[in-house]
């Protein structure tokens, strides 16, 4: 229990985050802005130094992936680290803005 990870997601308006909590401490935070009603830009991945190097970033940029899943939407990865991910993750491409 003590290593796991709760991700909140929390949507105001148009914008919106998805915030990464291990052991009762915010360890990261992935944030986007919709683009209309058919898409969203993640604009920014941040984690913590503390939490580097345990695949919080990828977790988060993978939570926004299912959201966009769930509500047949697309992603624009305009943040570098996002971006990335996407590069190398061909099984989350579906999402992808083209």
């Amino acid at each position: 229990m003590k290593n796991q990870m709760l991700i909140e997601h929390v949507q105001e308006g148009t914008k919106g985050y998805f915030k990464a909590i291990r052991q009762n401490t915010e360890a990261g935070r992935l944030t986007y802005t919709w683009a209309g009603e058919d898409k969203f830009i993640i604009d920014h991945t941040e984690v913590y130094p503390e939490f580097s190097k345990l695949g919080i970033g990828k977790q988060l940029v993978t939570e926004a992936v299912k959201f966009a899943r769930d509500k047949h939407v697309k992603i624009i990865p305009l943040c570098p680290f996002a971006h990335k991910v996407f590069g190398k993750t061909e099984e989350i491409q579906d999402v992808l803005f083209h």
